[in-house]
């Protein structure tokens, strides 16, 4: 293992954070192929059962295995994460690409456009496509997406023209080569790393505005279980079995708590500085 590498792991919070993500993800994917009871399976007659053998943590006002309600419902969380993410890269990334290379009029206009989005936050942006295409997983993940647009084009633009003022640009400049070669091969590597650390906290926001919606009623819609929805259900027993709110109310929390670990390690480890000094302790 390089130096560079073996010192990103030093740090903590990468660690915990790659962990505490790796197990969600993992959870998440086992419940594709198991999970300790059938997620949307209802047995009234053992409802707000506390844990047991049968239920490690315990069934819900209609009797559904709590554990088996998290696992499944972390791929709703995961799904929005991924998915609008993904859209606030692949279009906030073009865009501010094109404002930093382009510059004048268009920058302007990329620049301006961002700041109208903003003005719509996810949450917003989600009861406004509910009141028209009605409610619904698609509904989070294109209302989070679209908030995620500005996020990047201005992240994106603001490191490119700081990389792009660098000698080794002027370097292949002189050499001949085209302003979008130039950004491909010099530019876009060198701001990956901002990228990436900037997704993994897009990520966790992402998941906080599911729930958000799903509690509200505005994503995940029944029977998919949803970590959202689970706090929407429990409410109505929160001095019952105040249990299940927390139950899923520590999952989010731990998501979330994961990914900005991770995002935090990855800021260190892909920090120059960090980095050297890392490799001269080897």
């Amino acid at each position: 293992m390089s130096g560079a590498a073996a010192g990103g792991w030093r740090h903590a919070s990468l660690r915990v954070g790659a962990t505490l993500v790796g197990a969600v993800v993992l959870l998440a994917l086992l419940s594709f192929a198991w999970t300790p009871h059938p997620a949307t399976e209802l047995d009234i007659p053992h409802k707000l059962q506390g844990p047991s053998a049968s239920h490690w943590l315990g069934t819900d006002s209609l009797g559904r295995d709590i554990v088996s309600l998290l696992m499944v419902g972390s791929r709703a969380s995961i799904a929005v994460g991924v998915i609008a993410v993904g859209i606030g890269i692949g279009f906030g990334v073009a865009l501010g690409l094109l404002a930093a290379v382009k510059r004048g009029w268009i920058e302007e206009v990329v620049m301006r456009l961002a700041d109208f989005t903003f003005a719509f936050p996810a949450l917003l942006s989600a009861i406004m496509l509910a009141a028209i295409y009605g409610g619904g997983l698609v509904t989070s993940i294109v209302a989070i997406g679209i908030f995620n647009v500005p996020v990047f084009a201005r992240i994106t633009r603001a490191s490119a023209l700081v990389v792009r003022s660098r000698e080794f640009v002027t370097a292949a400049r002189a050499l001949g080569k085209g302003e979008w070669r130039i950004t491909v091969e010099h530019v876009l590597p060198n701001i990956a790393a901002i990228l990436i650390v900037q997704a993994t906290n897009q990520f966790a926001l992402a998941i906080l505005a599911e729930a958000a919606l799903s509690y509200l009623g505005l994503g995940t819609q029944p029977p998919t279980p949803s970590w959202g929805r689970m706090l929407n259900e429990a409410q109505q027993q929160l001095f019952q079995a105040p249990q299940l709110a927390v139950y899923p109310g520590v999952a989010i929390a731990l998501t979330v708590l994961g990914l900005n670990l991770l995002g935090d390690g990855l800021r260190d480890h892909f920090d120059p500085r960090l980095v050297r000094r890392g490799a001269q302790e080897e």
